[in-house]
């Protein structure tokens, strides 16, 4: 890790320190890289409060809805590179199963910026689980097929689940691999990042040191290495909107080599500079870029210092991360912030507070818009 000045730091401390004091999480782990070196990560608080783990930097967590921009959408992004697919490409002539339904229409496009008209979410786990696990893949692909449009394709954007669900299908039937094997052996694997992955719920747990979630309701149990999210666990734990999991250290890796491609910094880097430029470019229309979220113009996450060239994207446990590509600034904020429930949201007003206060106390403002 890089020298830096430990007083700049302070105020960011404190207000980490703050966050357990107040019961925001019960642990977190805060990585801040600039010109791709890390100038701050550390840990706070617990892992697993229970029994009395403490938080390290090298703590796994449940990456949730991360598992959208750092998995689905780069391997769609390396489909594309691979001229596989294009992303005006329908699914009518992708997946044959929506040919001739409202929904053949949906472009890849569509998909990655939330623009398809799909619902933001369904339940699906509670009809899914009650059929053997080999059922539940065809089960799951014919819900998505009959779901209902909830606006015009193209319309209105709604942040859905489902949309990335049908993308990590797409990528299953172009590549003829596994979800989780293609974005593991194409794109993780090339990078030298280990501590990526997804955890199939069926085998034993894989030992590793990964922060608690939620004592959740519907299954009784306090999620433990088991992916929280509903819909990814019925799957297997597989799944194209959740079950990536992780440590900020390989998260800040896989950030800086998409920033090292948006910036042309590295020959023979896997990504094109031209394909990172479209994937990150926000839509006018839309708002969004392709996968990833941006700042908003009121009350983002990332706080009031990210300029217009940010990426960024937050999940439900209380992952998030955000990229400045014109400071070549790097924020990443692992909780569990589930833990115990889900009811707990102070990680809402807390988050945009602690990137303010890294830009300001750090990096400096005002930032270029």
């Amino acid at each position: 890790m890089a020298r830096y000045d430990a007083n700049m730091f302070k105020p960011v401390d404190r207000l980490m320190r703050q966050g357990l004091l107040d019961n925001v999480f019960p642990g977190a782990v805060l990585l801040v890289s600039k010109n791709g070196r890390v100038i701050f990560f550390e840990a706070y608080g617990y892992a697993h409060p229970c029994k009395g783990s403490e938080m390290t930097r090298e703590t796994f967590f449940d990456l949730a809805s991360l598992t959208k921009p750092l998995a689905t959408t780069l391997a769609v992004m390396k489909l594309v590179q691979e001229k596989k697919i294009t992303l005006d490409q329908n699914l009518a002539t992708t997946l044959p199963l929506f040919k001739n339904t409202d929904k053949g229409g949906i472009t890849i496009r569509h998909l990655l910026s939330h623009s398809s008209g799909l619902p933001p979410y369904r339940p699906y786990y509670l009809e899914m689980h009650s059929v053997p696990p080999g059922n539940r893949q065809a089960l799951l692909r014919g819900l998505l097929v009959k779901e209902a449009l909830v606006n015009p394709i193209g319309g209105k954007m709604v942040y859905s689940d489902l949309g990335f669900m049908i993308l990590a299908w797409l990528v299953e039937t172009v590549s003829g691999r596994s979800f989780d094997g293609f974005v593991t052996g194409e794109i993780y694997h090339p990078l030298g990042l280990d501590d990526l992955f997804f955890i199939k719920t069926d085998p034993a747990r894989s030992g590793k040191k990964i922060a608690v979630t939620e004592l959740c309701p519907w299954r009784n149990l306090l999620l433990e290495g088991v992916v929280h999210d509903e819909n990814a666990f019925v799957q297997g734990g597989i799944a194209g909107h959740a079950g990536l999991f992780g440590t900020a250290a390989d998260i800040q890796k896989l950030l800086r080599t998409l920033a090292a491609a948006y910036h042309g910094e590295c020959r023979g880097n896997i990504f094109q500079k031209d394909l990172v430029h479209q994937f990150f470019r926000r839509d006018p229309i839309i708002g969004r870029p392709l996968g990833f979220d941006a700042p908003s113009r009121t009350d983002s996450s990332c706080g009031r210092h990210f300029s217009d060239r940010s990426v960024g994207h937050l999940g439900f446990t209380g992952t998030s991360f955000w990229m400045d590509l014109m400071r070549s600034v790097i924020v990443v904020l692992l909780t569990n912030r589930v833990h115990p429930t889900r009811e707990n949201i102070k990680i809402k007003t807390f988050r945009p507070k602690v990137h303010d206060m890294i830009m300001e106390n750090v990096i400096g403002t005002p930032f270029p818009q």
